[in-house]
């Protein structure tokens, strides 16, 4: 029978057993068998079935119990088992629930700190999740709110390869935010000039001769 392990990994065969039956567990009188290369054998004893899946060194598992006869597929378990893990992690991946981190900046965050925070943000949109980049001010800055709203500029400047706000930063009491979510903004098509500057440049020479004859 088949080893069980594949890449270095190696796999409990008496717990995967309990979700689909292998070998001898499999207590039927015959089976409609798969074989290796996936050509279609036909009805067999499950004696034959068994017979070859021990001369192939492989499993016999039934992948459709509810058909009749069984259907039986001789396999390498343990490789099945490896790429439905892989199929299971990569499904969790693309389900991925959107959190939404937070990414602290004042007017006065100098350039080494930016980019640090930056670096951050573009770390947890790639991940998946949406960043809120929030400007904190104090004291006296709060007359100036120019400057934290450049400052978060900055920032979507910076992650406007991977990430596009959800909308305008918004101002709420002590605070300046703007959040953005993973996704390039696509660059809206150049409108094709009615005029270039040749053109403009013949059309007042010929409005300057229509005065002079006037």
């Amino acid at each position: 029978m088949g080893s069980g392990s594949f890449n270095g990994e190696r796999y409990d065969r008496d717990e995967a057993r309990k979700e689909l039956r292998v070998g001898r567990r499999i207590r039927v009188p015959s089976v409609r068998l798969i074989d290796k290369d996936g050509g279609q054998v036909g009805v067999v004893t499950i004696q034959e079935a068994l017979s070859m899946a021990d001369a192939a060194g492989l499993d016999l598992v039934e992948v459709v119990p509810t058909a009749s006869p069984p259907v039986c597929k001789i396999i390498d378990y343990g490789k099945f088992r490896y790429e439905q893990a892989k199929k299971e992690k990569e499904s969790r991946r693309s389900h991925h629930q959107m959190k939404v981190k937070e990414v602290k900046v004042k007017p006065t965050t100098d350039d080494h700190d930016l980019e640090v925070k930056i670096k951050h943000a573009r770390e947890f949109i790639q991940k998946g999740d949406k960043v809120r980049i929030t400007c904190m001010f104090r004291g006296r800055q709060m007359q100036h709110p120019e400057f934290g709203r450049k400052i978060v500029e900055r920032v979507c400047d910076a992650l406007a390869d991977i990430a596009t706000p959800e909308a305008f930063p918004k101002q709420m009491g002590r605070s300046l935010s703007v959040t953005v979510a993973p996704g390039a903004k696509k660059k809206p098509k150049e409108k094709p000039r009615v005029q270039n500057e040749t053109q403009k440049s013949d059309e007042r020479s010929l409005q300057g001769n229509g005065d002079r004859e006037a």
